[in-house]
């Protein structure tokens, strides 16, 4: 055998090894690409999921909040109705009196 051939018959093999080789590890990270994208598909649909939740509590919690404030108004205007014609509630308080009263320290 010539020595070009046994040269030729070395960089085939070569060739072949080095392409075996880049071919598996191109293999074993297509397959870890896989798994590492089922786990963030897994996480981002759990994240959908407490997204559309916590949107559900906000939702409810502006609408309890918009009764609060319409209960508070209903509240007020029937205090008013009921203080309207009540001579006491319209006759004049000094300030330092209203303070007094309102903070409750007799």
């Amino acid at each position: 055998m010539s020595k070009e051939k046994i040269l030729s018959i070395a960089l085939t093999i070569a060739v072949f090894v080095f392409a075996v080789y880049f071919g598996y590890n191109n293999y074993q990270e297509k397959k870890q690409l896989k798994k590492n994208n089922t786990e963030l598909s897994e996480k981002i649909e759990q994240l959908n999921q407490s997204i559309a939740k916590n949107n559900q509590i906000i939702a409810q919690r502006e609408q309890e909040k918009a009764q609060d404030a319409m209960s508070i108004k209903q509240l007020q205007e029937q205090m008013k109705d009921a203080l309207k014609n009540n001579q006491c509630a319209n006759d004049f308080m000094p300030s330092n009196i209203s303070d007094w009263m309102r903070s409750g320290k007799n």
